[in-house]
């Protein structure tokens, strides 16, 4: 079961530490220009609040079980990530937007926090 954590675990923490630091170090125009429509919705603030969360949650699910402390941590971390999706997934469907990839990362994030409390708890 460790294995299945790391493994979900490290694709769900790549594909956040990426979006995060491009909505971080990307202007909202910027965003805007790569088809990320629902920039008009948020403010350049809460769009960099977004990626901060986005960051944070990754580093949440690898650090505490990767230094062996507070492990719980990890999977609560996860729960958060599927917050944030489901913010994700309710902002696209308003625009009419695809929400599969928003979907896949809650689905990813779920099965994380799930794994990470039959292992660490």
């Amino acid at each position: 079961m460790e294995i299945a954590y790391w493994v979900v675990a490290g694709v769900l923490a790549a594909a956040f530490l990426f979006a995060g630091a491009f909505k971080i170090v990307t202007p909202k125009d910027g965003l805007k220009a790569k088809g990320m429509n629902w920039t008009d919705s948020f403010s350049q603030g809460a769009i960099r609040g977004i990626g901060a969360a986005e960051i944070l949650g990754a580093i949440g699910v690898i650090v505490p079980p990767l230094v062996g402390v507070a492990e719980w941590l990890a999977p609560v971390a996860a729960l958060g990530l599927v917050v944030v999706m489901i913010g994700a997934i309710r902002a696209h469907l308003k625009l009419g937007d695809t929400i599969v990839p928003n979907v896949i990362l809650a689905v990813l994030a779920l099965a994380t926090a799930v794994l990470g409390f039959i292992v660490w708890l």
